[in-house]
């Protein structure tokens, strides 16, 4: 029998949860090894340290490689979701942690909506405008989301060339309910439930699937245009418009600290990804 744990109250060695995620991902300790340019003995003393902590098997052999258990399953959502924020918001952090050294920083991944009236967060980066009258937005710019995936991917369904090709496709879907199909019909391509076999609410998921060639995904274009491991998929389309908004709440808008993080993002997130 299996329980499920809450990640949330774990406090993780990031070094070793990079190790297990690396191993989850290659799939033996080799080729994290590898992969990381370290000795597979220091690796393997990492995973293994990691399951002694957490008082769980996090994965179990299989011929020559590893597989992952139930509980490994779940930390690997879980430790790619703390990632989730690594496309944009380490830049900021940095400059952040050099202009205000004294302010504590806790970021929260997730498409979930954190309610910044009962304080659940005090600054939150959403893609539509508010309407509640005690929260103070602003629109930072808008990304154009494209389609992308694996070059792999694409030879493996013959590299089509119009939307109708798709129709048959595997596409990475943030959740079930519908609302990537319909955005997809913006780039002329008809989906349905079962185009979308594997579904996460976390982005860095999602890309590390796409990019392992396990199907198509959207990903703002500034970021997938500059990862070698992926290709535009219909790049003569023309791209989703996705606004950016940056809020709070009117009260804690008047914070010194509070407005000196709002202001910092506001600027660094109005310029394209690596700048």
């Amino acid at each position: 029998m299996h329980f499920r744990m809450d990640w949330r109250s774990v406090n993780f060695d990031w070094n070793r949860a990079r190790a297990f995620l690396v191993t989850a991902e290659e799939g033996s300790l080799s080729a994290a090894a590898r992969a990381l340019g370290m000795a597979q003995p220091t690796l393997g003393r990492q995973v293994s340290a990691l399951e002694r902590e957490l008082g769980v098997a996090l994965f179990e052999r299989v011929g020559r490689g590893l597989t992952l258990t139930p509980s490994g399953l779940e930390l690997m959502d879980h430790v790619r979701a703390m990632a989730d924020a690594a496309f944009r918001l380490p830049p900021i952090v940095r400059k952040l942690r050099n202009l205000a050294p004294g302010i504590d920083v806790e970021i929260v991944a997730t498409n979930s909506e954190s309610d910044l009236r009962r304080r659940e967060a005090d600054i939150a980066i959403r893609n539509y405008r508010p309407s509640q009258p005690n929260l103070v937005a602003r629109k930072i710019r808008d990304i154009h989301g494209r389609i992308y995936a694996a070059r792999s991917y694409l030879d493996s369904i013959g590299n089509p060339l119009t939307p109708e090709g798709y129709a048959g496709a595997d596409f990475i879907g943030f959740n079930r309910s519908g609302e990537l199909i319909a955005a997809m019909t913006r780039f002329g391509l008809t989906l349905t439930h079962r185009n979308f076999p594997v579904v996460s609410q976390s982005h860095l998921v999602q890309w590390s699937h796409v990019k392992q060639g396990l199907g198509i995904g959207i990903m703002a274009a500034d970021i997938g245009d500059a990862d070698a491991d992926v290709v535009q998929v219909l790049p003569d389309l023309d791209p989703i418009v996705i606004p950016v908004w940056l809020v709070t709440h009117r009260d804690v808008h008047t914070s010194r600290r509070v407005r000196l993080v709002f202001d910092l993002m506001a600027r660094r997130l109005a310029q394209p990804y690596g700048r």
